[in-house]
């Protein structure tokens, strides 16, 4: 059976564009295709959690998002009596730490996450198809056959899988009649990027001078010159977001009159709402991003979240087109569904703090604690410890036996699984798809001050799986890891290998 292409994704933004990212890398087809003319243009997304800066680093792009970032500024409230107060939105003393790289979130605004993505596409020698529309599909045991329309007319694309990352309003979801239970949260509000005069850029200003419906909170974005204003507003009626109108409504909710918009680059007006996509897949067709999940842009886990669902899915599509079993891919939604859920409980919680004024961003919003421990994915009978099968595999810096310093997540980066054996006294021979590293003397890793040890609390001669996403799928000993592993990548490797110890 002919096929035009592995993978279709309908969506361009953050979610669509990673999983093509990680699909090019890993050498499998794809088209991505995009309704919009040209790229999202505003801020809205704008807060970069530890753990996405961590997926960026594996797929090559985090030093980029950092150049063109910075830090979130303290922020400054206003009183009705004309005081202020300082505070931060996160924890003070919140640092990076040897198996923590990145621990305070990145501010920068969405259409320069997506154009820095845009841009690693294009170095793996992909692009995007901009004004082309998902019309219909449908699916057989084998693939899915698509209508798409663009400029010159309507084509048909015939692809293995069809990926959903169309957004809230998706047409992939709505096609599949897949529900989308939740609420509105009572919630209408402006976001608008601007270029203003009156207010210096080393903070975030918020001014609530009545009640937390009167507030206004107006950012300066990292990266630009630019600032973004956020706003509830009444639930009905017109809203002029012009300079003049802008002007005129932060001079209301403030009471200065020298605050000036001198012109307005990209705004909208939406009413918030938190839902959850009832399944994320039916047959060869799946839904990532705002497709599966909408959060109020409270505690930035929005972008975030549809990330992560790209970067959990696009390794198992890869490993399923090379040969491996398709239930790989039922993992997909029984992993991120929970995830999802809960990040809207976290943003809709953050939401009531701020109607009250006092939201503050704790360990939870950086979303370095999830995970997937109940994942059929986790090898079982895998030991527990200081981390456990589904966790996130932390970094540690150790040398290499050759003298160099390195770091694990330098290990872990690629496309590869990684079986890291401590102290052990042999070693499997090679695997497929496999990079087998070894910790301790005469091994190619030295445990120099002692930070893989601390940060996995493994002893000798046991051993860490870890996936292509950076989560543990377990913790053993060598006694029975041949057999144990054959059964296990039996289910996730397309090679089906049997493990064998062929010496250290």
């Amino acid at each position: 059976m002919s096929f035009d292409t592995d993978v279709l994704i309908s969506g361009a933004g953050a979610a669509g564009l990673i999983l093509a990212i990680d699909l090019a890398r890993r050498g499998v087809s794809f088209q991505l295709i995009e309704q919009n003319a040209q790229p999202f243009s505003g801020s809205r997304g704008k807060g970069i959690q530890p753990r996405t800066m961590e997926i960026f680093e594996d797929l090559g792009v985090v030093d980029r998002m950092a150049a063109a970032g910075g830090p979130y500024p303290p922020l400054c409230q206003y009183r009705p009596d004309g005081t202020h107060k300082m505070s931060l939105l996160t924890e003070a003393d919140v640092f990076p730490t040897a198996a923590e790289p990145y621990a305070a979130p990145l501010m920068l605004p969405q259409f320069a996450t997506e154009a820095v993505m845009r841009e690693r596409l294009s170095e793996l020698g992909h692009h995007l198809h901009f004004g082309t529309r998902l019309t219909g599909f449908e699916q057989d045991a084998h693939g899915v056959t698509a209508r798409i329309e663009q400029k010159g007319g309507e084509q048909v694309v015939r692809a293995r899988f069809l990926i959903g990352t169309d957004g809230g309003c998706s047409f992939v979801r709505h096609a599949l009649a897949i529900d989308f239970p939740g609420e509105a949260l009572g919630v209408r509000a402006i976001v608008a990027d601007v270029r203003l005069e009156g207010l210096d850029r080393s903070a975030w200003h918020r001014f609530q001078l009545a009640s937390p419906a009167t507030q206004v909170m107006i950012c300066p974005l990292a990266g630009t010159d630019l600032f973004q204003i956020q706003a509830p507003v009444a639930l009905d009626g017109e809203i002029d977001l012009s300079p003049a109108g802008l002007t005129a409504f932060i001079g209301d909710r403030t009471g200065r009159g020298d605050i000036i918009v001198r012109s307005v680059s990209w705004s909208s007006v939406y009413a918030m709402s938190a839902r959850l996509a009832d399944r994320y897949r039916v047959g060869r067709v799946f839904i990532a991003g705002d497709a599966a999940h909408v959060h109020p842009p409270t505690g930035g886990q929005g972008l975030n979240t549809s990330v992560q669902d790209a970067y959990n899915l696009g390794w198992k599509l890869a490993s399923v087109l090379a040969g491996a079993p398709e239930a790989l891919l039922d993992s997909y939604e029984a992993e991120r569904r929970p995830i999802a859920s809960n990040m809207l409980r976290l943003s809709t919680r953050l939401l009531g703090e701020v109607k009250q004024g006092t939201m503050r961003r704790d360990r939870e919003a950086r979303q370095l604690d999830l995970g997937y421990r109940g994942s059929s994915l986790n090898v079982h009978g895998s030991a527990g410890g200081k981390v456990q099968a589904g966790d996130r595999a932390p970094d540690a810096p150790c040398r290499g036996q050759a003298g160099q310093r390195t770091r694990l997540f330098t290990v872990f980066q690629g496309f590869h699984w990684t079986l890291l054996g401590y102290q052990p006294h042999d070693r499997p021979s090679a695997i497929a798809g496999v990079r087998i590293v070894t910790v301790g003397a005469g091994h190619e890793l030295v445990d120099e001050d002692g930070d893989i040890a601390e940060a996995y609390g493994i002893e000798p001669g046991q051993w860490v799986l870890v996936r292509p996403d950076g989560y543990i799928a377990g913790i053993f000993p060598s006694d029975g890891l041949e057999p144990q592993l054959s059964r296990y990548f039996a289910h996730v490797l397309p090679s089906r290998p049997t493990v064998t110890f062929g010496g250290a």
